[in-house]
């Protein structure tokens, strides 16, 4: 069956089109829009306008995609960003009277058990392993090992929000980095102490973003997960945070959406890899959109 999938993320909205079967998936189309649906009112639980229309006009275009390629099924699964505003509402009747698109807005916990689900077509958890994933409005994380889930969250720490929370010089000050790492320890209620898993797994957006940093190179286009060095994640992570907005908009490994967010990114990464003494890092090409196929 001819499946699409879109992922309406607070910073990036993915769509995937695919035929899937029992136990694969086969990539028809995939395509990532930059939309920001969470700048401008994250933070007050409103989409703003101008993000809202970004995010309708940027639908059409999917669905015209979806119309083109003969997709059975459309799936809109809406997250953080949608989860929280006080006109979701209105956002997702207007899609579905324009559109024809159904979104379905799940929590935060759903939300990670989807990355689950999709990370898990690229990775086996032979051994315990911890999921991160960097979202604009959330990120969640995802405990696992061979028998699945023991333990996951999702926390309203997305780069978006942080973003928009702290005036931040250009590039990052020691104190800038100070002031998000102690509030992500307010954020994280206790939730990491006592946990020390030693394998990472990265899903899917700024990750991939780390890997093509690392190796300037395209992220494989495969489905399966893989290993970089922690060694050079870490001085990835700190060349990022030492970077000025000018040095990034002229990266042609940055893509456009993550050039203003991106020391956030890799300030909360360096966080979760000290806090949980993280020693194997793999990055898996899938992540909720893929979990929806499932």
């Amino acid at each position: 069956m001819r499946k699409a999938v879109i992922d309406l993320g607070t910073n990036t909205f993915n769509l995937l089109i695919a035929d899937v079967f029992d136990e694969r998936y086969e990539i028809v189309y995939s395509e990532k829009e930059g939309v920001a649906l969470g700048m401008g009112g994250i933070n007050q639980n409103i989409i703003a306008q101008e993000a809202y229309l970004r995010g309708i006009n940027t639908l059409k275009d999917f669905k015209e995609k979806c119309n083109l390629f003969n997709v059975e099924e459309i799936r809109g699964i809406g997250t953080s960003a949608l989860r929280d505003a006080s006109n979701a509402q209105n956002f997702i009747d207007e899609v579905l009277n324009i559109c024809g698109i159904k979104i379905e807005i799940v929590t935060g916990l759903r939300e990670a058990k989807l990355i689950y689900e999709g990370v898990k077509w690229s990775y086996r958890f032979f051994e315990p392993a911890v999921i991160m994933d960097i979202g604009g409005g959330s990120t969640e994380f995802v405990f696992a090992d061979k028998d699945g889930i023991y333990d996951l969250i999702s926390l309203n720490i997305g780069v978006s929000r942080i973003y928009q929370h702290f005036q931040c010089s250009d590039p990052l000050t020691e104190q800038n980095v100070k002031d998000i790492e102690e509030w992500l320890e307010e954020k994280s209620d206790g939730f990491f102490d006592g946990k020390e898993e030693h394998i990472l797994i990265g899903a899917s957006g700024s990750f991939e973003t780390f890997y093509e940093l690392i190796h300037n190179e395209p992220f494989p286009e495969k489905i399966k997960a893989v290993e970089i060095s922690v060694h050079y994640l870490h001085e990835c992570l700190d060349e990022i945070i030492a970077s000025t907005l000018e040095e990034r908009d002229s990266n042609e490994w940055i893509i456009p959406i993550r050039k203003k967010m991106a020391p956030i990114a890799a300030v909360k990464t360096r966080w979760v890899l000290n806090k949980l003494n993280i020693k194997k890092v793999y990055i898996s090409p899938c992540s909720l959109k893929e979990g929806a196929l499932a």
